[in-house]
């Protein structure tokens, strides 16, 4: 091996390691607010596309955890943006750390999965721009990425709450 190879997969693992790190960190932040909220649900950690990822499940199919969806995922959003402050507190570096609660993100993932593909194939046969209602900065990444997958490209428009995504023919 190199000595730039070594160094690459040194500071590879130790990317692996600060986002394990987080991902304990979010895990007992959340299990705290679980207890609180006297809500039950098991933690789930991962690291996924260089981001800690961390689920709440549940065994049962409890409906209790959709309270901490909240209406369009609402409330989830919130609940990442909490984790990702606590994640901040007790290591100091940003945190872009995904939380998904009794698979709503993995559910929403799919479906925009789907509408990138549709208003791709639609650019493809019209040739002309497709613009879709505002999202959220998380839905936006997966269009933008189910766009580049079906071969055109695609931007971000608007101020938040309204950035809405524009699919451009290739």
């Amino acid at each position: 091996m190199t000595e730039g190879t070594t160094s690459a997969a040194a500071e590879g693992a130790d990317t692996l390691t600060r986002l394990e790190q987080e991902g304990e960190i979010a895990a007992d932040y959340l299990e705290g607010l679980l207890d609180i909220a006297d809500l039950d649900g098991d933690i789930d950690m991962d690291v996924e596309a260089d981001r800690a990822s961390v689920s709440i499940i549940s065994d049962t199919g409890s409906r209790d955890l959709q309270k901490l969806v909240g209406r369009d995922g609402e409330v989830l959003e919130a609940l990442q943006e909490l984790t990702r402050l606590a994640v901040h507190r007790e290591t100091g570096d940003r945190s872009r750390l995904m939380l998904d609660i009794a698979g709503y993100r993995a559910k929403k993932r799919s479906e925009l999965s789907e509408l990138g593909a549709k208003a791709a194939a639609e650019v493809k046969s019209t040739g002309e721009p497709v613009k879709l209602k505002p999202m959220t900065p998380f839905e936006r990444k997966v269009v933008h990425d189910a766009v580049k997958a079906a071969g055109l490209r695609s931007e971000s428009e608007g101020e938040e709450p309204q950035r809405f995504v524009v699919v451009l023919p290739a």
